[in-house]
């Protein structure tokens, strides 16, 4: 029994698989766009409703669309489960292509199922006819058939996949295409399955009473398109709005990548990116540029004492102030911390006075002066007196601070705006040695300490990985000198230009950029390796001291840190010293007692660091329960004078510390008499250039082998 297709309803398969295509490809674009976990449940169900649905009626609308000399009708339960069928298939599919990697191995098995499902649908639709007698298929096409389905499927998963990114470009007419390849496909699958029935003359169709062909067909048909069409309308505004958002996310982004999160102002990277296009705009012609730059002075104070809350609403309100006093077009940003960048553009340059005269605080310079100069004397003058009224910050306290602020000009379209930062930052360090909340402007012949602690700073940040710092050790002595007690481990730094640093000038520097705690760190570690290696030769244990610095100190979980690499070197903690200067220990008495106490508890020795620098801890040596106090040699130097006020303090201080059971160290012992008098006095151990200069690891390795001990 021959049948005869009607080509309307086969036209409208095939419009129908292109839109069940179409909307595959959208809801795979859809799934990969949608980051909550709930709605992408959702919307895979979702869409795998409106996919499995518009394959479906794609393959029942082409069983219906051939027409067969008997009355035909269809199952409604066998349809319905035909319909699952090809929604599970769908699902698959979705599920597939939404995840972040498609693999060739993973991209066949889900290809498999989603054609076997596709096709078990087709055929589980063919059995609603409920013919009898049934119908004879042809297996060979009926392989064809699953074959085309699962390399059908396969080519979707692939298309469907590559074509998730909505931003590529020319997406919708890729995908369009592609719906139409996918279209073909699933048809080609659904009239090759067709072509291996073959009805058998006087054949009959048992569902015929049950549901009409023609009218299924127009209500297939319909309800198909509208769910189609509705999801791609849903996908189209849900589209819409994702790619509204991620253009302002985008926006946010880029913004967040240019801009200080805190202030909202530009900041350096965004300050650099429009450098060259600031100084020739400025430049062109004979004009000039300005730079200021802007430090807060006692900005540290108020954020350490008050709290990082009130510092961040401090921040923000100078930045306000500093914003109110530019001109229009005038950029200001955030360089970090307490550093803001004022950038003046557009300035004459035909009067300017240049960067080689010095202006002061008190010159008076109208802002319509046409000298650059003046002008940006000007627009800093109004800045500190901004910057000097009180704040109101948060919880109502009220605060004043200043600022100290350099400034460098232009000299031609060659002057690069990182050579104007770095001299408006030479300027304002010149302004902080001249007393704060003042301006400088920078000269060529300003001192060159400023450029100095600028160089030693931008180094001190490869110093570490490159190896230049080293440690010596400067041996501790008993008072008479006859046995070594131990040493101080000393940090140095031999630049590969400037030569050797002395402590006392990159430390601070190095305090000031926050590299204090790695390199405290790195100091810690190789005092561990040191004693790690004696020990393995088996020499006289001796204890090693080495300073905490403030920053070190006011860490939180200070302790922990210490203990951590201490054990991961496997070092007993007896073998350590740790030096606390009087003036850190004082900046907190509670939290210095909390601190000494847990490191004592863990074993290690706690020292008190310039001792009598000040006398205000020596009410608070009971508080502190150091195991040594370390005399300011400012006192030993007193030694040697007539007078015997240095004497009668020192002795003061070594009776209180033997009440209290703790070692007294003299530190920088030079001569003898004053290592005599130690000795009258009763002190327990000294340390100076008379015992010895400070030694490097191997030195002082050989100085305990050989039982070293000072020769009078």
């Amino acid at each position: 029994m021959n049948g005869v297709y009607n080509p309307l309803l086969t036209c409208l398969s095939v419009v129908v698989a292109f839109l069940a295509s179409f909307t595959a490809l959208e809801g795979a674009a859809m799934l990969s766009a949608v980051t909550s976990s709930r709605w992408r449940h959702a919307w895979l169900a979702g869409s795998a409703c409106a996919m499995g649905i518009g394959i479906w009626s794609m393959h029942f609308i082409g069983m219906i669309a051939l027409t067969l000399p008997i009355a035909v009708g269809y199952d409604l339960d066998v349809s319905a489960a035909s319909l699952a069928l090809a929604v599970l298939a769908a699902l698959v599919a979705l599920a597939t292509v939404s995840r972040g990697h498609l693999s060739a191995r993973r991209l066949f098995a889900a290809g498999v199922v989603m054609g076997v499902g596709v096709a078990a649908m087709h055929y589980t639709g063919m059995i609603a006819m409920r013919m009898s007698p049934s119908i004879d298929y042809d297996f060979s096409r009926v392989a064809l058939s699953v074959a085309i389905a699962i390399g059908a499927s396969i080519a979707a998963l692939w298309l469907a996949f590559h074509l998730r990114d909505s931003r590529r470009e020319n997406i919708v007419w890729k995908r369009l295409a592609a719906a139409a390849i996918m279209a073909f496909a699933i048809t080609g699958m659904h009239y090759t399955g067709m072509s291996a029935a073959t009805f058998a003359e006087g054949s009959r169709c048992l569902s015929a009473h049950k549901v009409d062909a023609n009218t299924l067909a127009f209500v297939v048909g319909v309800a198909s398109t509208a769910v189609l069409v509705g999801t791609l309308w849903i996908f189209g505004t849900q589209a819409s709005r994702l790619s509204a958002s991620l253009d302002r996310a985008t926006r946010t982004i880029r913004h967040l990548g240019t801009h200080d999160a805190l202030t909202d102002l530009p900041n350096r990277a965004y300050l650099m990116a429009r450098a060259k296009e600031l100084v020739q705009r400025s430049t062109r012609g004979g004009g000039a540029l300005a730079v200021l730059f802007v430090d807060l002075d006692g900005f540290k104070a108020v954020n350490d004492t008050l709290g990082h809350k009130i510092g961040d609403d401090l921040l923000r309100q100078a930045a306000e102030r500093i914003s109110g006093c530019a001109r229009k077009g005038d950029l200001v940003a955030r360089l970090g911390g307490d550093e803001f960048v004022v950038v003046v553009s557009g300035l004459p340059g035909a009067q300017r006075r240049g960067n080689g005269l010095r202006a002061e605080a008190n010159d008076a310079s109208p802002i319509g002066n046409t000298d650059a100069g003046a002008i940006a004397d000007t627009i800093a003058r109004q800045i500190l007196a901004s910057l000097a009224d009180e704040f109101v910050l948060a919880e109502a306290i009220p605060i004043r601070i200043g600022a100290s602020i350099g400034i460098a000009l232009s000299q031609d379209e060659s002057t690069t705006l990182d050579t104007l930062l770095s001299h408006a930052d030479c300027a304002m360090y010149a302004a902080k040695r001249g007393g704060r909340n003042t301006f400088r402007r920078f000269e060529d012949s300003m001192s060159q300490s400023t450029l100095r602690s600028l160089h030693i700073q931008r180094d001190l940040h490869v110093a570490l990985a490159r190896k230049q710092f080293d440690l010596v050790f400067q041996p501790k002595f008993t008072v008479d000198g006859k046995a070594m007690t131990g040493a101080e481990a000393l940090l140095r730094w031999a630049h590969p230009v400037l030569g050797n640093v002395p402590p006392l000038e990159f430390i601070p520097i190095a305090e000031r950029a926050g590299l204090m705690i790695a390199i405290g760190d790195w100091v810690l570690r190789e005092i561990c390796a040191h004693l790690v290696e004696w020990d393995r030769e088996g020499l006289a244990p001796m204890p090693i001291a080495m300073n905490l610095s403030a920053m070190q100190f006011n860490l939180p979980r200070i302790v922990e840190r210490i203990d951590a690499i201490v054990t991961a070197a496997g070092v007993p903690p007896e073998r350590l010293m740790f030096e606390i200067s009087e003036a850190t220990a004082m900046q907190d008495v509670d939290r210095t007692r909390r601190i000494v106490q847990s490191l004592r508890d863990r074993g290690y020795a706690v020292a008190l660091d310039n001792f009598g620098s000040a006398l205000s801890s020596l009410g608070h040596l009971h508080d502190f329960r150091v195991d040594q106090i370390k005399i300011d040699r400012a006192f030993v130097s007193g030694l040697d004078d007539t007078s015997a006020r240095s004497s009668a303090l020192l002795s003061a201080v070594m009776a209180l510390a033997r009440v209290l059971g703790i070692e007294v160290v003299a530190e920088g012992v030079e001569t003898v008499a004053q290592s005599l008098k130690l000795l009258a006095l009763e002190c327990d151990q000294m340390q100076g250039f008379l015992c010895g200069s400070p030694l490097a690891g191997g030195e002082f390795r050989q100085a305990m082998a050989g039982a070293f001990a000072m020769k009078s």
